[in-house]
């Protein structure tokens, strides 16, 4: 356990590093009790592809990305499951103001750039009027001893989860979003500064609703 906590901490720094960090954007503590039913969440869960432009509030930023992947027990374990306990995931946050690296381990923003790189987001028009896009890639780096078929069925699998927490928690705050697979991969992977074995899976654009 020691040893893949140590490897895991190695291949983030791994990540990070092949991007320059511009600064460390706080996120105010993700807001973890009460809310709206699950029940009356699944009721209401839809994909939609209308956005308004009104910004999503940090607190809000905050408690969606924890909703989507953050830790939720002193051992570190997340609001999703992984397999084999890769957490392969980084989820990029593209806004207006720039593009951000989310850090699981202290809930902040890393930003990484300031070019509003929404337009990326997917190749519908609606996409960049979205306010926030999350762009899910998967780091195979970290997810050792297997095979590249496993690879990709695994990384398939659990960004399911982390997109369904984030339809969920979007239903329950009255929020837009859809998930999406037509993305000019490598050009995400060309303006993300992605090492090769980072791969663009999905984005999901997030937002109020348009009219």
């Amino acid at each position: 356990m020691k040893k893949t906590v140590i490897s895991f901490v190695v291949l983030l720094s791994w990540t990070i590093c092949s991007a320059q960090v511009i600064e460390t954007v706080p996120l105010p503590p993700a807001q973890k009790t009460g809310g709206m039913p699950l029940m009356e969440a699944f009721q209401l869960r839809k994909s939609q592809r209308s956005f308004s432009s009104k910004e999503l509030t940090p607190q809000q930023i905050s408690n969606l990305l924890w909703a989507a992947y953050g830790i939720n027990r002193p051992d570190g374990f997340r609001t999703v499951p992984a397999a084999k306990n890769w957490y392969e995931y980084d989820i990029y946050v593209l806004k207006s103001d720039g593009w951000f690296l989310y850090e699981v381990s202290k809930h902040t923003l890393l930003k990484m750039g300031n070019e509003d790189l929404r337009i990326y987001g997917g190749t519908q028009d609606f996409v960049k009027a979205a306010p926030v896009i999350l762009v899910y890639v998967a780091d195979f780096g970290r997810m050792n001893d297997t095979t590249d078929e496993l690879r990709k069925f695994f990384s398939a699998v659990d960004v399911g989860y982390i997109s369904q927490n984030v339809y969920l928690w979007c239903a329950s705050e009255g929020l837009a979003t859809i998930i999406l697979g037509q993305v000019d991969k490598i050009k995400v992977r060309e303006v993300l500064k992605l090492r090769p074995d980072q791969q663009v899976i999905l984005s999901q654009p997030v937002g109020h609703p348009g009219q």
